[in-house]
Formats: structure tokens, sequence, C-alpha cells
């Protein structure tokens, strides 16, 4: 199994899981034409994409997701407030298919197990990844770290985890009160201090890789979410990868058996 993020940030969010012959997209926040471009240098063809996972309505996360699925007929998941949420985003798609998220779900060769987080947004969902050896995490776009969460993501091989926002930063930043008030509380976005308390509560003596996403451009700094995380993870600040808005990051693999 492995990942990569083709992008990750307010302007757009997609992420590429891939197991035997299964190649799922999760979200797709940009342009048809951007999209394949992104798909393009990873080396996959936008026809491969089996399925398109939305984890919820918001723009930069399914602003593409209906012109790509229709372009290419990949099939949309979805919870269903989610769909009823994306319906104007993502328009007649020609298979769009409901999952709870209180219940898991094979797409091909991977095991998505969906996770129901605190977002304002209608039922919003994050995700964990097997193969049947390796388990993989994905959750941005929360606002706080439940029970639930920290039972999902303990023992997983790989987690690709939000990092949105310093709080001094976004405190003497430039948004509007109301603004900062939305992404601090606990509907609203993970800072880096909630990410790192969340690594040193889970189980993570198994973890091969771990990606930070998400990070907000005028209220995060790649040096800050480096340093947390490793501080949190008792490791080199080297070791934790950061995906960016343009660049996405690269592809990671999970070594079976670890």
């Amino acid at each position: 199994m492995r990942f990569a993020s083709l992008g990750s940030g307010s302007r757009g969010n997609a992420t590429i899981v891939t197991a035997g012959s299964t190649t799922i997209l999760v979200d797709c926040g940009f342009s048809v034409r951007e999209t394949a471009a992104r798909l393009a240098r990873a080396g996959v063809d936008p026809e491969e994409i089996d399925a398109i996972l939305v984890t919820h309505e918001h723009e930069d996360h399914v602003g593409g997701v209906g012109a790509l699925a229709r372009r290419y007929g990949a099939k949309v998941w979805s919870t269903a407030g989610t769909r009823r949420s994306a319906a104007g985003a993502l328009g007649e798609v020609p298979r769009i298919c409901v999952f709870s998220s209180h219940d898991s779900f094979a797409i091909g060769d991977l095991l998505i197990e969906p996770i129901a987080v605190p977002h304002d947004a209608s039922e919003p969902t994050q995700f964990v990844f097997s193969d049947g050896q390796s388990r993989v995490g994905l959750l941005t776009d929360a606002g706080c770290i439940t029970p639930h969460i920290r039972r999902m993501l303990s023992g997983l091989s790989a987690l690709l985890l939000e990092f949105n926002h310093d709080e001094e930063m976004l405190r003497r930043g430039p948004y509007p009160a109301v603004l900062k008030q939305r992404i601090s509380s606990d509907l609203g976005h993970l800072s880096n201090a909630q990410s790192a308390a969340l690594l040193r509560e889970i189980d993570t003596h198994r973890l091969q890789h771990l990606v930070a996403l998400h990070l907000s451009q005028q209220n995060n700094d790649a040096g800050l979410v480096r340093a947390a995380a490793a501080a949190a993870l008792n490791c080199s600040a080297d070791w934790i990868g950061v995906a960016d808005q343009d660049g996405g990051y690269g592809w990671r693999e999970i070594c079976a058996g670890v």
C-alpha cells in the first residue's frame, strides 16, 4: 500500500491511496485540468481511479469531484449528509454511493473505515485504509480530538494528519475575529498543539510515516510543524513529512509486516 498528496491547503486538497490494483482519490478541490496535471506528476492516469471518496462538502475538498467523475467515470462515495450538502457542487455524477460514517466498506483491494469527525459540515468523515496487513490513517478538517478518533488512529502504519495553524500566529494574524473563532473552535481545524497532543496519546510504535496536511499559509510554518511533531514522537524533525499547497507530497510506501 502507498499514498501521496496532490496538494493540501485552503485552495485545494486531494490524496491518493493505492493497494494492489485499486486506486482511490480522497477529495478533489482542483479543476479537472489541474488534477490531471498533478496526477501525471505522480505517475497516475486519471482513468486508473476506481473511486473518489468525499470527506465533506467544503469547496477546497469537493470543488473538482463532480467534473472529474463525469470526465473519467469514477464512482463517488460520500455520507448521506455530505451528498445532500454537496449536491450543487457535485452536479450530476455517473455513479454515487452513500456510506455510513459508522460502518466499514470495501473498494477493491482496500478496506475503508470511516471516522466521524467534529467539523462545521454535514456528516463529515475522515478515513483509515487497510490492505489486510497495514493501516493508513487520514485526519484533517477536525476541530478537536475525540475518544473515537484516538481509537481509530492507534496502531497505524502511516498517518496523514492536519497541522492547520500555530495558535499564536493565528491570534496575531490578519484574519477577522469571526474567522479566527471558526478556525480555533471545536468544529474548526486542528492546531499544531492539538495534533502533537494526539500523537502523544495514541499508539505510534508501528508508525512508518507521518505527513502533515492542511497547513495554513498565513497562520503556520513548516518548521513549527516539524518541531511540534518531532517532539511528540521523539524523532528527528527531518523525519516528519509536510505536504504543501502546490507540490503536495510524493509517494510513500508501507513496508508490510513492520
